[in-house]
């Protein structure tokens, strides 16, 4: 039974994570129907922003709630810059054109980031070596929270850690912040009505530019925070970390149906939990493959995800 409890607690935790991740898919998806396959890679940016910043901190300052603070803000708002970035210049010039074409592009910016960050570019600035591009290399994220048992059950057989604790409550909190910001604001009816049909939308006066590159930079942010949270648990990181993350996060929202914001938060629930049970009773070689196995059994007997509704489309 203590097993089974740490297992669900464990599952719970990197669910919530995944669940952050999908919630930059479905807002995208549900105001631009665009499939956004450089959102992991936006994740892994977020990451080694955070890592300049603690390593910039020093290791004294490591621990500390301002440190922790510091670093989330300064990578959120790096990714939220990013993400304005790759809308504007990639996104936004594709926005009338087909589909495939916006998605071809997408890709193409997911394997420039993640290759990219695998340079090794440094640049002497007055008598000292700055590295502006980390390389391939493998680096160990720094101890930005630094793990305390929380709750411990039976003989040390259930722990719950503070950072799983703290993963699960910032995942709740920005779930509501967002579902305020979508369904109870000014700015969250002009995403609907821009999600509905954008030209539509242009005509009666909704700023459609500035919704869709605000919706881009929120879930840009969301994703960094976390990368944060991944890295804290996995702590090690590479350029390549946001591939499998991302596509596991896609998985996701399409699970809980995409476009959805709750249906998204559930996706990422489940599939951790489903990761976590696979992994802990059966083989780890099993875990990605159960991932898409899930997504294949959900398209198969429900294709718009758990929550998601048929919409009847006229011809």
């Amino acid at each position: 039974m203590y097993e089974f409890i740490q297992h669900l607690i464990n599952g719970l935790a990197v669910g919530t994570i995944y669940a952050l991740v999908a919630l930059g898919y479905t807002m995208v998806y549900g105001v631009l129907k665009l499939i956004n396959f450089a959102h992991g890679d936006v994740m892994m940016v977020g990451v080694y922003v955070g890592y300049a910043v603690a390593f910039l901190l020093g290791r004294e300052a490591m621990g500390g709630l301002g440190a922790a603070l510091l670093v989330f803000a300064v990578s959120m708002a790096a990714c939220a810059l990013l993400g304005f970035v790759i809308e504007r210049f990639a996104y936004r010039p594709l926005r009338d054109k087909s589909r495939l074409t916006a998605l071809i592009t997408a890709i193409g910016i997911s394997f420039a980031l993640s290759y990219g960050f695998q340079l090794d570019f440094k640049v002497t600035v007055g008598g000292a070596e700055v590295t502006v591009l980390p390389g391939a290399a493998a680096r160990r994220f720094p101890e930005l929270i630094r793990p305390q048992e929380w709750l411990v059950l039976g003989d040390n057989d259930v722990i719950i850690w503070n950072w799983q604790v703290i993963s699960f409550g910032i995942a709740l909190a920005l779930l509501a912040g967002l579902q305020v910001l979508v369904y109870r604001t000014r700015f969250g009816k002009a995403m609907r009505a821009v999600s509905h049909d954008h030209k539509v939308a242009a005509l009666l006066g909704i700023p459609v530019d500035t919704v869709i590159a605000v919706t881009f930079m929120l879930g840009s942010a969301l994703a960094a925070g976390a990368g944060i949270l991944y890295a804290i648990k996995d702590k090690t990181i590479q350029p390549l970390m946001g591939v499998m993350v991302g596509l596991k996060a896609f998985v996701a929202a399409v699970i809980g149906g995409i476009g959805n914001l709750p249906g998204a938060v559930v996706g990422g629930l489940l599939l951790g939990l489903c990761e976590e049970f696979i992994v802990g009773y059966t083989a780890s070689s099993w875990r990605d493959a159960v991932a898409f196995g899930f997504l294949i059994v959900v398209l198969l007997f429900r294709p718009e995800g758990l929550f998601g509704r048929v919409q009847a489309e006229k011809v």
